[in-house]
């Protein structure tokens, strides 16, 4: 019996040894159309490369933004500034709360923002998470957090990018990669915004759809919650605005809300202020840069008159 359990243990450490070696060559020269199972894309969409590198020499910070494209595409750094705010965006492409959990364990020190504000869109609650995972992987160091994060997704692209991107982390292999500060109609600005050309909407109808948690989501989410509760920092959760042609489509707008509202102070932008579809919005659910100043605007009206304690603190210098 004990012949076999070392025997057995010292083919599965080949195995693994085999398997990685040949991830690795597999991953550098095959046909994307040969490895369906196989994703890492550094330099991806959204900046992601740029915003993880320029966070790890960033500092503290005033408000930290956190979410999915709705937050580097809709907190622009550079207004909050200009109201004498420094700010730091650290959303992602499709970022869900286990996305951001990762993120706010590995920078949340290094930032100690003194006020966090969460954008909260109902379908991040929905996803696997595999997108959002595959991203940070590719653009980000792979820690002990990463493979936590492999095994919450259990997604077998996402167990190959990280064994991957863990090789390229060893070994240095993007160390010589730079990420041009314009890319297409986008155009990356310091604090992690992202700037996109400007472009407008033609409303199409969109079928029904209703608002879903998944639990998995929800857990991380609360987790998120209770790190910042832990260290204090005060939290905002804010659902950005949307066309309201998708808005409506919601079947339990008023659900989400209530969800929302049990965790923290939520404020929920499709009912504060009022856009237009086809001037302020770029596709069916982002904003436009038109759209994200009035948003913005609106939100720093709304810190003044609903938090003036915390915001009078954050702009004492």
């Amino acid at each position: 019996m004990k012949k076999f359990i070392i025997t057995t243990t010292i083919f599965l450490i080949y195995s693994f040894v085999f398997y990685v070696v040949l991830l690795y060559f597999w991953g550098q020269y095959a046909s994307p159309r040969f490895k369906p199972n196989f994703v890492y894309k550094i330099g991806s969409g959204g900046h992601t490369y740029t915003r993880l590198s320029e966070v790890k020499i960033f500092g503290e910070v005033d408000i930290l933004f956190l979410g999915s494209s709705h937050a580097y595409r809709g907190f622009d750094t550079r207004i909050f500034l200009n109201n004498g705010l420094k700010t730091f965006n650290l959303g992602s492409s499709s970022q869900t709360p286990i996305q951001t959990k990762v993120l706010l364990d590995r920078y949340l020190d290094r930032l100690k923002p003194k006020l966090v504000i969460y954008e909260v869109y109902p379908e991040i609650f929905n996803l696997d998470g595999v997108e959002s995972s595959l991203d940070v992987i590719s653009n980000d160091k792979n820690d002990i957090q990463s493979l936590k994060m492999a095994f919450k997704v259990n997604n077998m692209k996402v167990y190959n990018a990280f064994i991957y991107g863990f090789i390229h982390d060893l070994f240095g292999l993007n160390k010589s990669y730079y990420e041009p500060v314009i890319k297409g109609d986008d155009k990356y600005v310091s604090g992690g915004f992202v700037e996109r050309k400007i472009d407008f909407y033609q409303p199409k109808k969109l079928e029904k759809r209703e608002i879903i948690f998944k639990d998995y989501q929800l857990a991380a989410f609360s987790e998120i919650i209770k790190t910042l509760k832990k260290q204090k920092i005060p939290l905002i959760l804010v659902y950005a605005p949307i066309p309201k042609s998708n808005y409506n489509n919601y079947t339990n707008n008023n659900y989400f809300d209530s969800i929302m509202n049990r965790y923290a102070t939520y404020f929920n932008f499709n009912e504060i202020i009022s856009l237009n579809d086809s001037l302020h919005f770029y596709d069916y659910h982002h904003l436009n840069q038109k759209g994200v100043e009035k948003f913005n605007k609106k939100l720093i009206e709304i810190l003044r008159e609903n938090n003036a304690i915390i915001f009078e603190s954050l702009c004492k210098k």
